[in-house]
């Protein structure tokens, strides 16, 4: 019987293939429970490793996004930022003039000049220097390196006083082949670390449960749903959001059942809004990970501006600049209060009221919350907000 019903799954390609149907978050729908609850009741804290974080709430290391200053006043809220330790923070003594830079370049070259700012090397002195300046303010710190260059830079990092090590890429596997390089073996490599380790990106229930295996802290779900993220044009790669992290969410449960230890699972871009934010949760995330939401916070070293790690990649870039509009504090952003009705605001505020609204008290109840798949969730009964272009049309 399950296996008829999983086969009703596939849909037929052609004769020759066949695919599982996949769902993102614009699809789906959280059903209200038998109960509902105070806000204040709601407990949206979880935990990494031995830290815990008030919210489920990671800032994208992306240039646009994190830096030192906005890794620390997010830590404030209760968030955790993350800091590209490839990027222009650690390439440039003055990285805000660089930023300052890119927001001026026209929309055709924009690209082109980026690779020539991101061709300037990564200096040690600064990795240092960035991780002390966040560590000082006390909070936790956290940083990003990708699988290629993690063991050149992750012991400056770590003396430095980093507390999470982020290892990241457009898709990270636990089994890497080549016979150019010698591969990063994930496994021996966490477990020679003294801090919790977060790896992505994976968009499977297989290469999830694989990195689980690597004994990492938590896996980050997604591949090309960003805003600025061009990898699903370019190379046809990704699943959507709903069905990849639902699928990391088996994988956890395997994992636990194997092992006895628990994964998290970190839905990495796609999000937008509050909506989105509590749908990917109650598909079983334990935590988000977002860019493009916090790139429209007043303090966003961006200038206006967000882009992705693949942007500048100097033989194939997999990311665009896109325009954001800067149009509140971080705080904001991230607690309220919101100003505008439209789901960008006070995303975790809107995380509190879903859970409260359809009867869940911490995010792993929620996660069992019933999912309806529902196209019409956008549509039905907005026509005047469609023509209007207000409320969740604007």
């Amino acid at each position: 019987m399950f296996s008829r019903g999983f086969t009703a799954l596939e849909i037929e390609i052609g004769r020759g293939k066949k695919a599982r149907r996949a769902y993102g978050f614009d699809d789906i729908a959280i059903v209200p429970s038998r109960r509902t609850r105070d806000a204040e009741d709601v407990d949206i804290a979880w935990r990494l490793g031995p830290h815990l974080l008030e919210l489920p709430l990671l800032a994208a290391a992306m240039d646009g996004v994190v830096s030192p200053a906005t890794a620390i006043k997010l830590g404030e809220l209760g968030g955790l930022g993350v800091l590209n330790l490839e990027g222009i923070w650690t390439r440039f003594d003055d990285a805000d003039e660089q930023l300052a830079r890119i927001a001026t370049f026209p929309k055709d070259e924009a690209t082109r000049e980026m690779q020539k700012i991101y061709a300037e090397p990564v200096k040690p002195e600064l990795i240092e220097k960035r991780v002390r300046e966040i560590k000082a303010a006390g909070v936790m710190a956290a940083a990003s390196l990708t699988p290629q260059k993690v063991r050149e830079h992750y012991q400056l990092a770590l003396d430095a006083g980093l507390d999470v090590l982020v290892i990241q890429g457009t898709v990270v596997s636990a089994e890497h082949v080549s016979t150019v390089v010698e591969p990063l073996n994930l496994k021996e490599f966490i477990a020679s670390l003294p801090v919790p380790v977060i790896v992505g990106g994976c968009a499977s229930y297989q290469a999830a449960l694989h990195l689980m295996r690597t004994g990492a802290a938590g896996v980050l779900v997604g591949v090309g749903p960003g805003a600025a993220c061009t990898t699903r044009g370019v190379l046809g790669v990704g699943v959507p959001q709903a069905t990849a992290i639902a699928d990391a969410a088996a994988a956890r449960v395997q994992h636990l059942l194997e092992t006895g230890q628990y994964v998290n699972v970190i839905a990495d871009g796609g999000m937008r809004t509050g909506g989105d934010i509590s749908k990917a949760i109650a598909c079983g995330a334990d935590a988000v990970m977002v860019g493009s939401p916090l790139a429209r916070a007043k303090e966003a070293p961006g200038h206006g501006y967000h882009w992705g790690m693949a942007t500048f990649h100097p033989t194939l870039p997999r990311g665009a600049r896109v325009k954001t509009e800067q149009v509140a504090t971080l705080e904001e952003i991230v607690v309220g209060p919101a100003k505008e009705n439209d789901g960008t605001l006070n995303l975790m505020g809107a995380l509190r009221t879903s859970m409260a609204t359809t009867g869940y008290d911490n995010i792993q109840a929620f996660q069992k919350a019933e999912i309806m798949f529902a196209p019409a969730l956008q549509t039905e009964g907005k026509k005047l907000q469609r023509e209007q272009a207000v409320g969740m049309s604007h």
